[in-house]
């Protein structure tokens, strides 16, 4: 097509969209058929995380293991996290290199109280997304399985 079908701002308004397109996670095609996109990108995980948050900010065994007054480091790390581990941006490893789960969890008395506290927590924040059931059970199952794996004491 010529410039005189387009107008003389065409190429400039192709560009717009083009670069709107990129930094859209919906748009852009490593994040398209993934379960990130399919339960609603970064909206639903940090959804996801606020609610467990709310949770967590009133619990008197979990709270004191989050050192930040606001919780919103702890917040911004989950989110990240999440949203990585389900096939979005790649944000933590970016900032924080590899998860270590198990290693960043040491310093912390994660025994099965603690567990069932977080799962508690967390399972508010996964019925809060209204998700389909194939969804809901997929994003849970991980869930359970990851606060499993990071029991480190069977002490009180």
């Amino acid at each position: 097509m010529t410039e005189n079908e387009h107008g003389p701002e065409a190429p400039q308004g192709l560009a717009r969209r083009n670069l709107l397109k990129v930094n859209d996670p919906f748009a852009r095609e490593d994040f398209a058929n993934t379960f990130y996109a399919e339960i609603g990108g970064h909206e639903a995980f940090v959804k996801l995380v606020d609610v467990f948050y709310e949770g967590v900010a009133q619990d008197p065994v979990l709270r004191p293991m989050y050192p930040d007054e606001d919780l919103g480091p702890a917040r911004r790390r989950l989110t990240m996290f999440l949203e990585q581990y389900w096939g979005g941006p790649n944000t933590y490893s970016e900032e924080r290199g590899h998860p270590r789960l198990r290693m960043r969890h040491i310093p912390f008395k994660v025994n099965p109280d603690a567990r069932d506290r977080w799962l508690h927590h967390m399972r508010a924040g996964v019925e809060a997304l209204h998700l389909s059931p194939l969804h809901e059970a997929t994003l849970w199952d991980y869930l359970e399985r990851a606060a499993h794996s990071l029991v480190n004491t069977f002490e009180d």
